[in-house]
């Protein structure tokens, strides 16, 4: 396995942009970071959002490689959690209606999406389900093709490999838990299990200095922090709560504040960065955005398009 050299002043994907986005800050990030925040703030970081959702089938295998070909500074994606106790990457806790099909080819009715539980299916099952094949309604230039929802590790096997195939510097992961209180026991298994077995294989895969857990969930973050305070924790916000609010829900301060697009402005960057806490919105998919975001002072940007940032950057 790799571990990424934080000595290098930008990776690959910002050679020659470096200059483009040190003048959008007032400070040296050095100065406004902690020390596991340091490593990463030597780079803008362009995030995959479920791989490359607006080219290839999310949270897939050939999404994730078609973003590090894109040149990615991190992978993000979602785990759900098999009967067999395996991490599934997958958005929901079930086959989307949008997207899925039974293993039969019957495309999956809205009606019967909880009627296909990944919590409730052993691996061997869940992997005849096809997610890919009939395309995305909502990401007209996704290209179909038949695949199924991998597991975490075969996720991460295939990106180091690809990494090291093709001499690139050493990937992020950003792995979102998708978890809520009304879920527990039903869709997935509680907070302290759910991260019991994450973290489990996390160290399995020797990726720990490179891995980002993130969650709406705040008890997901804090059993995290409990058992790993060594892992970098992103705090997801869709609500109008104030900074301060949703940190106290938290109970502490993570090292990225990471808020819907939306909802980002320069006192939300300024405030977080005095608190010495990255932030990378999501999900950013217009060349203008990314712009008016990087120039507010983000630390990064989750896009569906990482071919749209790709362009931004060499531009």
């Amino acid at each position: 396995m790799f571990e990424i050299d934080f000595s290098l002043p930008i990776l690959s994907l910002l050679t020659g942009s470096a200059l483009l986005f040190a003048g959008c800050h007032s400070a040296p990030k050095s100065e406004l970071r902690t020390d596991k925040n340091s490593r990463l703030a030597t780079f803008f970081d362009i995030q995959g959002h479920r791989g490359a959702r607006g080219l290839l089938p999310e949270n897939t295998i050939p999404a994730f490689l078609k973003a590090l070909e894109l040149g990615v500074t991190t992978l993000e994606l979602d785990l759900a959690v098999s009967n067999d106790r395996k991490l599934v990457v997958s958005h929901e806790p079930w086959f989307s209606s949008e997207i899925c099909s039974k293993p039969n080819g019957e495309p999956i009715a809205p009606a019967d999406e909880r009627a296909h539980l990944i919590y409730q299916m052993n691996y061997s099952e869940i992997s005849a389900y096809d997610c890919g094949r009939r395309g995305h309604p909502r990401f007209p230039t996704q290209k179909p093709m038949q695949v199924c929802k991998p597991l975490f590790q075969d996720v991460v096997k295939a990106a180091e490999a690809y990494v090291q195939e093709k001499n690139l510097p050493a990937i992020f992961y950003n792995i979102e838990t998708k978890c809520t209180p009304e879920g527990d026991n039903r869709l997935h298994p509680a907070p302290a299990e759910f991260v019991e077995i994450l973290l489990r294989e996390i160290r399995l895969l020797k990726i720990e200095s490179r891995t980002i857990v993130q969650s709406f969930d705040v008890r997901t973050l804090q059993e995290m922090r409990r058992l790993a305070p060594n892992i970098r924790l992103a705090l997801l916000v869709e609500n109008n709560d104030t900074l301060e609010k949703n940190l106290e829900k938290l109970g502490f301060v993570p090292e990225i504040y990471s808020p819907d697009a939306a909802l980002v402005n320069a006192a939300l960057i300024s405030a977080a960065h005095e608190k010495k806490m990255l932030v990378i919105p999501w999900t950013v998919n217009e060349p203008d955005t990314m712009t008016h975001l990087a120039e507010l002072g983000a630390d990064g940007i989750i896009t569906d398009y990482p071919d749209r940032a790709h362009f931004l950057l060499e531009k």
